[in-house]
């Protein structure tokens, strides 16, 4: 276990999806997990897509205590997946630094992976979930009616990750139990989709996100993205709620470690 210096403070930021397991940040990932802490982020979920970045995810939440790994095959990665890789991704499911699975999901934008094999794989994954009663985090691009399809009729509860659809779309997942993440898009100055989403659905169903390396908030698009920066997505929800940030902090720490079943 690797000890590092928290800042303290009264409140602290959750960032509930990053990839310090990426190429851009997995070689100075100590370097960005102080940035973080320096930051009051004391907590992160390092979320795999591959079963090699899932292995790095976990490698990473077993050496800090405060981290978290969530294990999954997304969709634009699954054109070769088997029931093979299942027995792999099942095995990472039973180290206690695993608290959910993901990402998966349905990426209809790029079409590297046929739409009936990307349903299959994501089928394949809802039913781990389900067995090792895991939280899902769900990877949605161009494809919400089918993905809402899938996770009503298997009735298990997750994450909508760096949700980027309409407000009437999110009180469906909320209606069938997902917590809707916002990340980078929604201080993004143009973005008024992801900003009605912030201003319109209340606190209680709120988490916040970096996506990093992807999706830099602003003032600092355009550059590596990293998890301290979580903190300008809560900032930008407390001005579109009219609040404190230490509300937004609290709340969707709190809603994070109730979804992740984190004590």
């Amino acid at each position: 276990m690797i000890l590092l210096i928290y800042s303290g403070g009264e409140f602290m930021y959750f960032d509930t999806h990053c990839h310090l397991n990426s190429e851009e940040l997995f070689e100075n990932h100590d370097m960005f997990i102080q940035k973080a802490l320096d930051n009051q982020v004391n907590n992160m979920v390092v979320v795999g897509y591959t079963l090699e970045s899932s292995k790095k995810a976990v490698e990473l939440a077993k050496q800090y205590d405060f981290i978290y790994a969530a294990v999954g095959i997304g969709p634009n990665d699954c054109l070769d997946t088997t029931q093979e890789d299942m027995d792999e991704l099942e095995e990472y499911l039973k180290e206690p630094c695993v608290v959910a699975l993901g990402e998966i999901g349905l990426d209809y934008y790029w079409d590297t992976v046929s739409k009936e094999k990307q349903l299959e794989v994501f089928n394949w994954q809802m039913e781990l979930a389900k067995k090792y009663q895991k939280p899902v985090v769900i990877h949605c691009r161009d494809a919400y009616e089918d993905t809402y399809q899938v996770l009503k009729r298997n009735g298990h509860p997750g994450i909508m990750h760096c949700y980027s659809g309409s407000v009437e779309m999110a009180k469906r997942f909320i209606d069938i139990g997902f917590y809707i993440s916002l990340a980078g898009p929604v201080t993004f100055k143009n973005a008024r989709v992801p900003k009605d989403v912030a201003a319109n659905i209340d606190l209680e169903h709120l988490l916040i996100e970096t996506d990093c390396p992807y999706l830099t908030p602003h003032p600092y698009r355009g550059k590596l993205n990293e998890p301290a920066n979580v903190v300008y997505i809560a900032q930008e929800i407390a001005k579109l709620k009219n609040m404190e940030i230490e509300n937004v902090a609290r709340a969707t720490t709190f809603n994070a470690k109730k979804v992740l079943g984190i004590k």
